[in-house]
């Protein structure tokens, strides 16, 4: 009723009537009438509207009136009651208003807002639109009623406005509905930074949920400024969600059940949520953007999974996507750098903590993704991929790669980046199917296009894809299949890596396989060579992985097929027909190939023996294959000598000699498969009646050929092959071209048939004599080789034939076999001593190769798992050998550098490295594989530390028996080996074990107590010694003892002044100071490095600090500044030590120069951090910087300017000398080039000094503190005054001009 009457009211012309009416209603009727209305969402408008119009706020009734209907509105709008609508249509009247409220009704209902917001009963917040408004009207009032009587200011809304953000606290409710209502109160940069401070304090008191609407609030109030302090908020809290959520997955069952954190997918889609939300904002506000990058570039590359992912969406948008990834990019590559720096010195470790590297902070963010960021997956494609091309392997010059091989680890910053590049991409494939295509095209296209530089890195990939996930590359197949149609355009490497990745794949997809076939089968008939090896190449990975029904799957023939998803053999019964059908045709095209040049035969012989183990059915078909090949190259006259025909091996154009048929390889081929034939069929003799005759006559044909050309090359003498001493070997004339192809294959059959016969004589003595009959002339012929050859480049020996395994056998043999019936045999091998020595050179060649290459020649060469056995036993056997019969007790009688000990020696240090280089994850295994003897001691199972250090005192007990002779007696190269294998061992050993202390405690014994005047020997010591030290700790103390040494051996510069005679490491005398002297220098670099890394790093952290921080962590001390100080003190006491050294002038000179300059950059780094910290506030400079700059002023750089008039005397008596030893041309020349590196050394020192004291006087007029006192006036510029000579000269009043370089009078120097 009384809803009607005040409508109908409102509606007639008589407001004085309507005035009476709502006059006549109490308070509560009124908010009843509009509670009701509202609820009902009937005639609410109209209601409101009429009672405005029947409340005039001129009089006090109506204003009132008007205050009781805000009040009661507001909460009624907040409750949730009400319809959406309804709400919204109250909250428009009572905005429009607000503006005709007297100020104390404003007042009053802003202290409403007020309580709202400190208790948190603001509801649904819808409220909260209207406070703007009132705040707004309030400013345009002069006076402010609030609480307690009344304040007047200028501005009134301000004291509500700081008492609303800085002096309530707020409800963790309120935080999004204050946030959203602060857009539309206008507010001074001053009050927006408190607001955004206090918002972002709120963060943490908030539900999860809530973050992401809260985020938005906050990015539209960024408009208004305030954007980096907003961003950098946002970035700090999800990186503690991140931090808290990781330190509970790592502490797993630890952690308290009763703080339940926030579930991880909860975590990562509000972080998607957010990131979506900044990026959008970006896009809108460019400004935004550029204040993300700069803020992300002055933080150092400080970034968290969550900032990475952001930088990645962001790079979507256009405008930033360069600057993204260059940042990311420089990032990347800095981190790893000073990750690799800090790893590499122990001073660094124990100054800096630990932290999260930036590679696995990539990798978590891969991870992270999974979780519906598919706005962050795109950019981590293009970053994976970026780093794979920036980063991978360069093209060495001449076309050649950098390293050939795939070296498991990566070492260097560079190859890490490689690396991570392509984990990147290889997580995101099997995580994100949109993006699998995109990145398998983008793989198979870098193969394709990018033929003149390495693609080892792409093809790893590929292959890893392969094997991660096969039946979801078969979906793209069709990609694959394209790239076939190249390959014939690739480079073999190229198409070997690819092949071997996509193999696994031609087992499920015939489709595939017929492509490749087809691709092949043209390739075969290619004008190109390489086109030709490609297909052969095919072919035989083919032939290998096709196996044909019955065929023997040996362990020994067994690879693993990349992935347990293709382990089935879907290859079953018919298929297998199929396959023996299809694998003879292969064979029928591959005989083509006989008929090629030598690369393609070459490469046909060393595939056929992986062939036949692989798939043995074949075997019949490739030895009657090779028979025939070798009856061509046979002379069937038993009575003929020699029994090859070597003119049909070779053919010739015009002038030119060239090989044809690699007769060596084709008859290593032939017995390799025939021996690994036999040994197969032995076991199955009783089976073998069904047999095909066929095989047994190829088989007993073959043994008779190889019989019979053993027997003749016993009997053939050099003459035969016109080889003999008289034959010309010059690369220059055709004939000497000739010869020469002729004397590596007579060689190569040599060596072939000393393995035949070795393995098939079942250690019979009349065999193992033929064996040493056909070395006799195999060894001749390399005699005479060498010597023909001269000194020249091709001086080396030609490739050995022996396989790895073969080595492995004769050198266990030779060494380690005790066994009493094959005692006689043996000695006749063991008699030779040259034999000994081609046997464990061969080990040593192979070992090189693999270590250059990744595999080796002949069978099992590219099997990396049989290589790296081999390559144990080969280790046992050579460790035996030299441990139990040293150099001393062996060929007394012979040169030193030949004896078969020190080839054991060097042989094991080029296993060790390659082991290291090719088998890092096999290491463990290597190194509790590898027995020394039957007396290793202690329990069966040791750590690796263990064995190594059992190994590590081996050598020591060597090295010191060396040590303990007299100096006549003294092995040099023996010894250097030995500190070479030392150094590599010592690498493998944990530095904060107990036995890397002992090496160092060892090394440092013999330093101290070794004076053999030997220059090579000491310079490796000493390079062992403080590659050890760095990483127990800093070398400064040890560099100072190292230079007083060295100040004690030379002398002074000043000759009047005697050294005090001072030893601590007698390996430093008069013949190995100058070398240790660059060793030093070298360290000192190093020390430089570290000091100018820190500084920076320092700088770094300066630059977002305020005033105030910086001068607290200056009256602190910080760690960091106090350890760089004290490094750069030592350093320059040990300086100051050499720098008064009289150093031999040349390279030492002009070295020390260098770190000199070097030094004084450094010290001039240091001061204009300090002059920064200084800056705009009163700095204390610490004691210790005083100190520093004492030393430098007092003691070294008097001595410095000492220095270069000794160098530069130095070198003027030495250019007199060379014109008295030499032509003159010559010694000018000489002159000049000395004079051209002194112009460049001194100058540059001067410069460094006079740049260090020009900042040293801007740092006392900051620091208040008097820095020069320290400094004494320099006399060296580009001229020199020299004080006496010109007091004589003003004295005599002598016209006649000085020499400008004459010398300085000697003064007196006292030594501390």
């Amino acid at each position: 009723m009384m809803m009607e009457k005040i409508v109908s009211l409102s509606d007639g012309e008589n407001i004085d009537e309507l005035q009476q009416y709502l006059s006549s209603l109490t308070d509560d009727q009124l908010t009843m009438v509009v509670t009701n209305s509202a609820l009902k969402g009937k005639d609410i408008g109209a209601i409101v509207k009429a009672i405005f119009k029947g409340s005039p706020p001129s009089t006090p009734k109506g204003a009132s009136r008007r205050l009781l209907l805000y009040q009661h509105c507001i909460p009624l709008c907040d409750s949730g009651d009400l319809q959406t609508e309804v709400a919204s249509d109250i909250l428009g009247l009572l905005m429009l208003e607000t503006h005709n409220l007297p100020g104390p009704s404003l007042a009053q209902l802003a202290s409403l807002f007020v309580d709202a917001i400190k208790t948190g009963k603001m509801g649904n917040g819808k409220s909260m639109e209207l406070f703007p408004t009132v705040l707004t009207a309030l400013a345009s009032t002069e006076a402010l009623s609030y609480g307690k009587g009344t304040k007047t200011s200028s501005k009134p809304h301000t004291v509500l406005l700081k008492h609303v953000c800085f002096v309530s606290r707020w409800d963790p409710q309120c935080v999004i509905h204050l946030t959203t209502m602060f857009r539309d109160v206008p507010l001074s940069p001053e009050e927006l930074q408190f607001l955004v401070e206090k918002v972002l304090r709120m963060f943490l008191k908030l539900d999860l949920q809530e973050i992401p609407p809260l985020v938005y609030q906050l990015l539209l109030l960024a408009a208004k400024g305030c954007k980096k302090q907003v961003l950098e908020g946002i970035i700090s809290y999800f990186t503690e969600q991140d931090l808290r959520q990781k330190e509970e997955q790592n502490n797993g069952e630890i952690s308290d059940l009763e703080v339940q954190s926030v579930p991880e997918d909860q975590l990562r889609h509000v972080e998607g949520t957010a990131i979506l939300h900044i990026v959008f904002a970006m896009r809108l506000d460019h400004e935004l953007g550029r204040e993300f990058l700069k803020s992300l570039k002055g933080s150092q590359g400080d970034l968290c999974p969550f900032s990475i992912a952001l930088l990645l969406s962001v790079a979507r948008i256009p405008r930033y996507e360069e600057q993204v990834f260059e940042l990311l990019k420089g990032a990347i590559s800095k981190d790893l750098k000073n990750e690799q720096l800090r790893h590499g010195s122990k001073f660094l470790q124990d100054l800096l903590p630990q932290r999260c590297s930036l590679a696995q902070m990539i990798l978590d963010t891969v991870k992270n993704s999974v979780f519906g960021w598919d706005h962050v997956t795109q950019g981590l494609v293009q970053l994976g991929f970026i780093l794979m091309d920036s980063f991978g392997p360069k093209a060495a010059p001449f076309g050649k790669t950098a390293a050939e091989g795939a070296i498991v680890t990566a070492k260097t910053p560079t190859q890490q980046a490689c690396r991570l590049g392509g984990q990147v991409l290889l997580e995101g494939f099997k995580m994100h199917e949109p993006i699998r295509v995109e990145i398998l095209e983008q793989v198979l296209n870098r193969l394709v296009t990018k033929t003149a530089t390495p693609v080892t890195h792409f093809i790893e990939l590929l292959s890893d894809i392969v094997v991660s996930a096969p039946m979801i590359l078969l979906e793209s197949s069709s990609k694959v299949t394209e790239t076939f149609d190249h390959l014939s355009y690739l480079p073999l490497a190229t198409v070997q890596g690819l092949l071997k990745a996509v193999q696994p794949l031609l087992k499920v997809s015939m489709s595939m396989k017929d492509a490749l076939i087809l691709v092949l089968r043209k390739a075969m008939f290619s004008s190109q060579l390489d086109g030709r090896k490609s297909a052969l190449t095919g072919f035989l990975l083919l032939l290998k992985n096709f196996r044909v029904l019955g065929s023997l799957s040996s362990s020994q023939a067994s690879q693993t097929i990349s992935s347990s998803q293709v382990q089935v053999d879907v290859h079953s019964r018919y298929n297998s027909a199929a396959n023996e059908a299809f694998c003879l045709e292969i064979l029928s095209s591959l005989r083509r190939c006989l008929g090629q040049q030598a690369d393609v035969r070459l490469m046909l012989y060393e595939g056929f023996h992986d062939v036949i183990r692989r798939n043995s059915q074949l075997a019949s078909s490739i030895m009657q294959t090779l028979l025939s090949q070798l009856r061509r190259y046979y002379e069937p006259e038993q009575d003929l000598l020699p029994p090859v025909k070597l003119e049909s091996c070779i053919s010739a154009q015009g002038d030119q000699v060239f090989l044809q048929e690699p007769l060596s390889h084709l008859l290593s081929c032939t017995v390799h498969c025939l021996l690994w034939y036999q040994g197969m069929s032995q076991p199955n003799a009783g089976e073998s009646d069904n047999d095909d005759d066929d095989e047994g006559g190829v088989q007993a044909e073959l043994q008779s050929l190889l019989e019979s050309i053993t027997r003749r090359m016993i009997k053939c003498e050099l003459e035969d092959f016109e080889l003999d001493k008289s034959a010309e070997f010059s690369v220059v004339s055709s004939v000497g071209v000739k010869n020469s192809i002729y004397a590596v294959l007579v060689m190569g059959v040599y060596e072939v048939l000393m393995e035949y016969n070795f393995t098939k004589a079942n250690y019979s003595k009349s065999v193992f004599e033929e064996v040493l009959e056909l070395f006799k002339r195999y060894n001749k012929m390399a005699q005479i080789l060498r010597e023909k050859s001269g000194k020249g480049k091709s001086s080396k020996s030609p490739r050995s034939l022996l396989s790895i395994g073969f080595v492995s056998t004769l050198l266990t043999a030779l060494f380690r076999d005790s066994t009493q019936s094959r005692d006689e045999a043996l000695t006749v091998l063991r008699s030779s001593g040259d034999f000994l020595r081609y046997s464990v050179s061969v080990a040593l060649q192979k070992v090189t190769q693999l270590e250059d290459t990744g595999h080796t020649d002949g069978p099992d060469g590219q099997n990396t798992d049989k290589t790296f056995r081999h390559l144990c036993d080969i280790t046992s056997v050579l460790m035996w050998r030299y441990t139990n019969i040293p150099c001393a007790v062996e060929d007394a009688g012979k040169e030193k550098r030949c004896s078969v000990s020190l080839l054991c020696l060097e042989g094991l240090l080029r296993i060790f490295s390659t082991c290291l280089l090719r088998y890092p994850a096999s290491v463990v295994v290597f190194s509790l594989d590898v027995s020394v003897g039957e007396d290793s001691h202690g329990p069966e199972k040791h750590s690796v530390t263990e064995k190594t250090s059992f190994y590590i005192r081996q050598f020591q007990r060597a090295l010191f028996t060396q040590l303990s002779g007299v100096e006549e007696d003294f092995n040099s190269k023996e010894a250097q080996l030995l500190v070479n294998i030392l150094s590599v061992l010592s690498r493998q050993l944990e530095p904060s074990s107990q036995q890397f202390g002992e090496v160092i405690t060892w090394t440092v014994k013999v330093c101290k107590e070794t004076s053999f005047e030997d220059a090579a020997f000491s310079k490796g010591l000493l390079s062992l010694l403080f590659s050890l030290h760095v990483l127990y700790k800093s070398p400064v103390s040890l560099l100072l003892e190292l230079c007083q040494d060295i100040h004690s051996q030379l002398g002074d510069i000043d000759q009047d002044v005697e050294v005090e005679q001072q030893s601590h490491f007698a390996i430093v005398n008069m013949k190995t100071a100058a070398p240790a002297t660059l060793l030093v220098l070298s360290q000192v670099g190093r020390v430089l490095d570290e000091v100018d890394w820190l500084i920076a790093k320092k700088k770094g952290q300066l630059v977002p600090d305020k005033p105030s921080d910086a001068t607290q962590a200056v009256r602190q001390e910080d760690p960091v500044e106090k350890a760089l100080t004290l490094q750069l003190g030592a350093l320059l006491t040990a300086l100051n030590e050499l720098v008064q050294t009289a150093l031999p002038p040349g390279v030492c000179t002009n070295t020390l120069l260098g770190e000199l300059s070097r030094t004084y950059t450094t010290l001039t780094t240091l001061v204009k951090y300090y002059i920064q910290l200084c800056s705009g506030q009163q700095g204390v400079l610490p004691v210790r910087l005083e100190k520093l700059v004492k030393l430098s002023g007092s003691h070294l750089t008097p001595q410095c300017y000492s220095f270069i008039t000794y160098v530069q005397s130095g070198e003027l008596a030495g250019v007199a000398d060379d014109k008295k030893k030499k032509k003159e041309g010559e010694a000018v020349n000489s002159a000049s080039v000395k004079l051209l590196r002194e112009t460049k050394a001194i100058p540059n020192l001067i410069y460094s000094i006079e740049q260090y004291e020009k900042y040293l006087i801007t740092l006392s007029k900051k620091s208040k503190v008097n820095l020069m006192q320290y400094m004494k006036l320099s006399t060296s510029r580009d001229f020199r005054i020299n004080a006496a000579t010109l007091e004589s000269a003003l004295q005599e009043q002598d016209d006649s001009q000085q020499p400008e370089e004459s010398q300085e009078p000697r003064k007196k120097k006292r030594k501390q």
